[in-house]
């Protein structure tokens, strides 16, 4: 009995012996013709091998941080990022490592940043970067650009970069030249003064109030035209409409002047502080009193033909410390 134990022992030993050694071969054998290695997937669909996957994710987190070192790149847009599954792979199987990070490129949105200069809320001019753009409103200001009061800058991410100017051309292309003050004659009358110098400008001022259309009408002359029955260029714009037809406040204020003065024939002047004012001439008839305070919309005059005019309109000035600037600017 004793006998056949050790028997049964010695080919328990024997067994576990050979299993080990077909265990090793076959590690060997696997060894010898595979290696470990990455599936690659992009939703759920494989795109390829990888020995590596933190070198290879690496580079693909490289490329959406700074793309491919473009200028002004922000980042890169990737939805789906690679998944990695570990495998066994034939040894003569090589790896497609750029081949992946390619087919992620091309699935990639890249975005770019620069930076949009504004003239009055209009985008104007892009300089690649934040102290570009400081650097022309500082300029500007250093300048006494007319319009520095309207410049502002705007952080912009698009999938399309601008056609960007360096600093001192967005500069001169953006400088408006300081409005001359002028000794503008004033005429005085009964019914308050009235500022009637020509100087204009083709600026747009900030005016700090919102106009309004003071009557509905078909434009026939704009600011700034020349005509035979004017000494000078169009310092308002004209608004046809019938006679009669109700004139209104285009924003709250004063009247300052109310009467007849020379080719403006009737005319009312509203002031509505920081030396703003609106004209309304060749008025039939004049509702408004000098010091009268009036709000906007308020009907204040009625449509005429009086003056140097040629038929019934509303001759429409906007004016900033006597100097004339295009009512188009704020209405019409």
């Amino acid at each position: 009995m004793f006998k056949k134990v050790i028997i049964h022992t010695r080919r328990g030993i024997k067994f576990t012996v050979l299993f080990l050694i077909a265990i090793f071969l076959i590690v060997g054998i696997v060894a010898f013709l595979y290696k470990p290695t990455y599936g690659v997937y992009i939703n759920g669909e494989q795109i390829g091998y990888t020995e590596n996957k933190s070198d290879l994710q690496h580079k693909i987190n490289d490329y959406v941080k700074n793309g491919n070192g473009e200028n002004n790149v922000a980042f890169v847009q990737v939805e789906n990022m690679p998944e990695y599954k570990l495998c066994l792979l034939k040894k003569n199987i090589v790896s497609n490592d750029e081949e992946i990070f390619n087919k992620v490129k091309d699935m990639g949105v890249t975005y770019y940043r620069y930076y949009a200069i504004l003239d009055n809320n209009v985008e104007k001019y892009y300089v690649a970067n934040f102290e570009e753009a400081e650097a022309v409103v500082n300029g500007l200001k250093e300048k006494g650009s007319s319009n520095i009061a309207n410049i502002s800058i705007l952080e912009k991410y698009e999938t399309e970069l601008k056609d960007l100017v360096s600093k001192d051309d967005a500069i001169a292309k953006l400088y408006v030249e300081p409005v001359k003050t002028v000794v503008a004659k004033t005429t005085k009358t009964s019914s308050g003064s009235v500022n009637t110098s020509s100087k204009t400008s083709s600026a747009k001022a900030n005016l700090g109030i919102s106009l309004i259309r003071p009557i509905s009408g078909t434009i026939t002359s704009r600011f700034g035209a020349g005509s035979s029955i004017r000494r000078s260029s169009h310092t308002g714009l004209d608004i046809s409409a019938p006679k009669g037809t109700a004139i209104k406040a285009a924003a709250s204020g004063t009247v300052t002047f109310s009467g007849y003065k020379g080719s403006y024939g009737n005319m009312i002047v509203i002031s509505h502080g920081n030396g703003v004012q609106t004209y309304y001439a060749h008025c039939s008839k004049l509702y408004g009193k000098v010091g009268q305070t009036v709000s906007q919309g308020q009907t204040i005059a009625a449509v005429g033909s009086t003056g140097n005019s040629t038929g019934p309109h509303l001759h429409l000035e906007v004016r900033v410390n006597g100097v004339a600037y295009n009512p188009q600017n704020y209405v019409y």
